[in-house]
């Protein structure tokens, strides 16, 4: 599969990652402990941030030659204070899988993770060059960066152990990245599919031969996995006529919403919305809800109700399903092999 339009599905997933809590990758993060005033211990090093890859341990899968790229830090742009920042890859890492996953899965499923934000971030400082910053992230939010010091007040007396497993997933597989024809890839990851993941082209505009539909079976057993949002009939009106004016909203309320196209997958593709063609993502934004795959239904008595599954987008890593995967005996290379087909792990030499 070609990839059609490029630079519009790289800017529409640059889009599309700021609304991680509301859209995309986004997962129920534990409660933090209260009343705890533990100070951070700063961890200077865990697993050695490895310089000599001939030092690393060989994953399952084969690597190629060095990927030369600038893995020398980067700059990122607080969207809350919009001041810009820079941090060491090292640390930009820890803190995106500190944001990203919950430090209690599987050491495998964060190492997945990790090497999926760091090959993200690199290709973002490919595609943003000359523009004063990588990336964009709210750490004070945990929108695709935090630090230490905000992580040990969100976690109290179980940070520092917290923490060292973060630190340990993130340095141990430091050098690694995913590549596709000598590029990093767009690491597109969500908190947890329908069972399948999606096809990248039914979700932005444009799509990417590694970014298409696998098995998940491990997100089916995901807490959450299936949820029910209700709507009264006057509820949903107003939801509706915000998102679109000019819809018509009138008669009987089990027309106002039908169905049209589904993807493999089963996320709704198209919709029509009182008499208006539009995108099943669009509704999920218009009603709040985790994902697209959505099944509609309404009566007079209860209103309407909608059987939603998965949680995000649904495109490439799934992050409950890299947690069950783990836990079934997968390696990080075997999950990251799994969710970005035919794409390479190799190494990130620093481009000369």
């Amino acid at each position: 599969m070609k990839v059609k339009h490029p630079l519009a599905l790289w800017a529409f997933f640059a889009a599309a990652i700021l609304l991680v809590p509301v859209y995309m990758l986004k997962f129920p993060i534990q409660k933090p402990i209260q009343n705890l005033q533990a100070e951070p211990v700063i961890v200077e090093k865990t697993v050695n941030w490895v310089e000599n890859t001939q030092e690393i341990e060989n994953a399952n899968a084969e690597t190629v030659e060095s990927l030369q790229v600038a893995d020398d830090g980067f700059d990122i742009l607080d969207e809350r204070t919009g001041e810009v920042f820079t941090v060491s890859a090292k640390e930009y890492t820890r803190g995106a899988l500190a944001a990203e996953m919950p430090p209690t899965f599987h050491p495998e499923a964060l190492k997945a993770q990790a090497v999926a934000a760091h090959t993200y971030a690199l290709h973002q400082k490919q595609v943003r060059e000359g523009e004063g910053y990588d990336l964009t992230a709210d750490p004070e939010n945990w929108k695709s960066y935090t630090t230490q010091e905000i992580f040990f007040e969100r976690y109290g007396q179980a940070a520092p152990a917290y923490w060292q497993a973060i630190c340990d997933a993130a340095d141990a597989v430091a050098p690694y990245l995913l590549a596709y024809e000598g590029e990093p890839i767009v690491a597109a990851y969500c908190s947890m599919s329908a069972g399948q993941t999606e096809d990248a082209g039914n979700v932005w505009e444009g799509g990417a031969p590694y970014l298409v539909p696998v098995e998940s079976p491990g997100d089916t057993r995901a807490p959450d996995y299936e949820t029910t949002a209700c709507f009264s009939a006057e509820e949903m009106r107003q939801l509706l006529l915000a998102a679109w004016p000019q819809a018509q909203l009138e008669g009987d309320p089990s027309g106002w919403i039908v169905v049209g196209e589904r993807s493999e997958s089963g996320y709704v593709t198209q919709v029509e919305v009182g008499g208006i063609q539009a995108h099943g993502k669009e509704l999920r934004e218009a009603l709040d809800l985790r994902s697209s795959w959505m099944e509609i239904s309404y009566t007079a008595a209860q209103g309407f109700s909608i059987l939603v599954r998965g949680y995000g987008h649904g495109v490439g890593l799934s992050q409950y399903g890299a947690d069950y995967m783990a836990r079934q005996g997968a390696s990080f290379d075997e999950i990251l092999l799994h969710y970005y087909p035919g794409t390479t792990l190799t190494v990130a030499a620093k481009a000369e």
